[in-house]
């Protein structure tokens, strides 16, 4: 059936109104006006007075979008008349001009530890780097920029041009072509070392559960033999190990408790021993600046070349007694992850909404929920040995627990004032690390923030 007039002008118009939703370009702005326009000389010619309200309708509607093509006009015309396309050109070219220089400097870099290499001269540099720091914090502040800014930046620098060099120097063998046993080659942290002394030239053995039927062949004229299995057995096959090896073969372990380790392997190897351990585990993706605790035990001369090696891959080495190691560990290791064990024990008990706690988390929150989690995406057996190794770490965390439950009174009496008395006579113990702790947990925590 064919439409009438009225209904002819009605879809007319409905189709116009949806077009200047759907569009923006002028050119189609400047069509729409001709349009309506002629929509309106045809209502015009109409009587009916339904007609003519929609032809007032329309008209309105012209004159409402002539201002919104004049306002929108203007807008891009101030738009363009701001400079900002030559403005982000210099941007963009300065930016390019800092990654040009960044690769200019790593070339330099590599030349640097190719001397180092020559001249067997380590790595890091600690009171280069902090002086070199120092210069250009001041340089910031002369030229009007933050120190902190630019200490950020070049302290990111720096540790790239470490690491760079560690891909150097790293490959160096202190004793290349020496020949290196690790027993537990097959585990994590065996692999790991495995790993580096292939890469540095070694003749790398691996002695595991399945191998002991060849122990003799695999022990022949041995310069280092590395225990990397739990500690629970580490005495047991130091002693099982030791009358297999040459007089001369370093013996060595790298577990989280020293004593026992220690004394099993003076009992039952005449000759140079050392107990090393490292503070990182095998996901580490770089050894700069890791701390491995080195315990001496007999013929240090011998074990040299040994801690060299670990020097030139980047480590920092602790010398501490056994006694004295075990002693930090408890606290350091079995209390922390404890403590951290206890905490997300508890999260669990609760079963706390740990992602909607995340969203209303502020940072250290969430760099603490990080250290639980990350506790508990590891293997549990792992913890169970460096929580349970010893006695006396059990009576530690049994006074860890009781020192808790000291602290039941302040919360069943609301005791605000006793709290800020104990608050404060701890926080004069600590004394000036906790203004050191306060610096280096904002900076881990802007870290984070930037991150996530």
């Amino acid at each position: 059936m064919p439409l009438s007039q009225t209904d002819l002008l009605q879809r007319t118009l409905n189709q116009q109104i949806e077009l200047v939703v759907e569009t923006s370009t002028a050119e189609t702005k400047h069509q729409l006006k001709y349009q309506v326009k002629t929509i309106l000389k045809w209502a015009s010619s109409i009587p009916s007075p339904q007609n003519q309200t929609m032809a007032r309708a329309s008209k309105k509607m012209s004159n409402q979008e002539i201002n919104s093509s004049k306002q929108s006009a203007t807008l891009n015309a101030n738009a363009a008349s701001v400079p900002l396309e030559p403005l982000r050109v210099q941007i963009d070219t300065i930016d390019s001009q800092i990654v040009n220089l960044l690769a200019e400097r790593r070339k330099i870099v590599d030349q640097v530890a190719q001397v180092k290499r020559q001249h067997d001269l380590p790595t890091s540099h600690p009171a280069r780097e902090e002086n070199l720091i120092s210069s250009r914090r001041r340089q910031a502040a002369t030229v009007g920029l933050d120190p902190d800014y630019i200490e950020d930046i070049f302290r990111t620098i720096l540790r790239n041009s470490r690491v760079g060099q560690l891909d150097t120097l790293g490959r160096v063998g202190v004793k290349a072509g020496a020949k290196v046993l690790i027993v537990g080659g097959r585990g994590s942290m065996g692999r790991f070392l495995c790993r580096y002394f292939f890469q540095s030239g070694y003749q790398v053995r691996i002695l595991d559960r399945e191998d002991w039927d060849d122990v003799r062949a695999l022990s022949a004229d041995l310069d280092l033999c590395l225990l990397a299995v739990p500690i629970d057995v580490t005495p047991v096959v130091a002693a099982r190990i030791a009358p297999q090896l040459p007089s001369d073969c370093v013996l060595a372990d790298i577990t989280s408790l020293k004593a026992g380790p220690m004394r099993a392997m003076l009992q039952h190897h005449p000759g140079p021993v050392v107990g090393l351990h490292p503070l990182f585990g095998p996901a580490t993706t770089t050894m700069d600046r890791q701390i491995v605790v080195v315990c001496p035990g007999r013929d240090s001369s011998a074990c040299h070349w040994l801690l060299n090696q670990l020097a030139v891959w980047g480590n920092v080495l602790v010398e501490t007694s056994p006694e004295e190691h075990d002693d930090v560990m408890g606290v350091v290791q079995a209390l922390r992850h404890f403590a951290t064990f206890a905490f997300g024990q508890f999260l669990h008990s609760r079963r706390i909404p740990i992602h909607r706690t995340l969203e209303l988390s502020s940072p250290i929150y969430r760099l603490e929920l990080v250290m639980v989690g990350r506790l508990f995406a590891q293997d549990p057996s792992l913890y169970a040995e460096i929580v349970f190794a010893t006695p006396e770490r059990m009576a530690l965390l049994k006074d860890f627990i009781q020192s808790l439950q000291q602290n039941l009174g302040l919360i069943e009496h609301g005791d605000k004032s006793e709290f800020i008395a104990r608050f404060r006579e701890i926080a004069e113990w600590f004394g000036p690390f906790g203004e050191q702790a306060l610096r280096e947990s904002t900076f881990l925590v802007e870290k984070l923030v930037r991150r996530f």
